[in-house]
């Protein structure tokens, strides 16, 4: 019961949003209505969802590293890119028989976290930090896409896997589960859903528990101080490079789900556009709040996805301008202001 007790309350946390027993019956209905939902939708709605879905973890990611380690990476889409092109020459030269697509998603995350790594320790070992870091991080994306769009000649393979340039990489399997000698197919349908929503809830139940243990407070120390936290004996390094390697761990397993289900990768989801757009929903939802990122990502993906099939051309437009509203009026988030402002209005009502 005490172990119980002690992992409640590392999920509750000094969260600005999500904490107590209103919350809690909030999550499990929203939850129980999420399990719900695709048994009163069409499959098309489904699998758009799960579209959804597979960009949140990379939010959640930007979250730790930005909103609560204070150091704001643009480089995002570098981890994304490379994930989803290492399952895909993992799976068009091996198959997907026996389940290998479950073990191509591990070596493809492992591949970008061991990227992570390596340039998270040139960087923060390095002492690279502010503006610098995110112009690092953004020049090594860029690189990377540049690469991958010139790589459309026959010659540009590994194996059986053409990398085929900016016309991007296809004819990957998608993910399988073996079954009592059968092997389940996740196309993007109800079971994909079911995986990708289980997997989101142990990441964000994962990254809550890690934010309010003790690697999460150093964390955020290091976020308001990093010269005090380091005279209190911490650090500060591996700190922020252990937050930078999970963060992009996480846009790894956004690169491998987003490649599953579309079974299709191409270098313009590296590019300058899309390295911008997880840094806007993440600004937008709250950057310091797992909860409202969360939330926050999933609104504005809705949102940008409607204003691109209704008007494509003032797509990108609205979402700078919701950038710069939000850093001028809402800095913390528009999620988190609007989830304070209920707070205080349902706080008023009940007294």
């Amino acid at each position: 019961m005490t172990s119980f007790r002690r992992w409640i309350s590392r999920l509750e946390g000094p969260q600005t949003m999500g904490r107590g027993p209103a919350f809690w019956v909030g999550f499990c209905v929203v939850l129980v209505a999420a399990c719900a939902y695709p048994l009163f939708s069409d499959g098309y709605t489904v699998g758009n969802t799960v579209y959804f879905f597979n960009w949140v973890f990379m939010a959640l990611g930007l979250s730790l590293i930005w909103g609560y380690g204070g150091s704001l990476s643009f480089g995002q889409t570098a981890f994304f890119g490379l994930a989803g092109y290492g399952y895909g020459i993992l799976t068009i030269n091996v198959g997907d028989a026996y389940g290998f697509t479950l073990i191509a998603t591990l070596l493809a995350i492992g591949v970008a976290a061991a990227f992570a790594a390596l340039l998270g320790y040139f960087l923060f070992f390095g002492r690279i930090s502010g503006v610098f870091l995110g112009i690092v991080t953004l020049s090594v994306t860029l690189v990377f896409e540049r690469f991958m769009a010139q790589t459309a000649g026959p010659e540009w393979r590994v194996g059986s896997a053409r990398l085929n340039g900016f016309n991007g990489m296809s004819g990957m399997p998608p993910l399988t589960i073996p079954w009592f000698g059968e092997s389940i197919v996740l196309y993007p349908d109800i079971e994909l859903y079911y995986v990708t929503l289980g997997l989101l809830v142990i990441v964000y139940l994962g990254l809550r528990i890690l934010v309010n243990s003790r690697f999460g407070n150093v964390l955020v120390a290091i976020r308001e101080n990093p010269e005090r936290a380091e005279m209190l004996g911490y650090d500060v390094r591996k700190y922020q490079l252990g937050a930078f390697v999970i963060g992009s761990s996480l846009a790894g397993l956004s690169g491998v789900l987003y490649t599953t289900w579309g079974q299709y990768i191409t270098p313009s989801s590296m590019g300058i556009t899309a390295a911008a757009l997880p840094v806007i929903w993440v600004a937008v939802g709250g950057r310091s709040d797992l909860t409202a990122t969360l939330a926050g990502t999933l609104i504005v993906l809705a949102g940008f996805q409607a204003l691109t099939i209704y008007g494509s051309q003032y797509a990108l437009v609205v979402m700078g301008l919701l950038l710069v509203l939000t850093v001028l009026v809402a800095p913390q988030g528009v999620v988190v202001l609007v989830g304070r402002a209920l707070g205080r209005l349902f706080g008023r009502g009940a007294r």
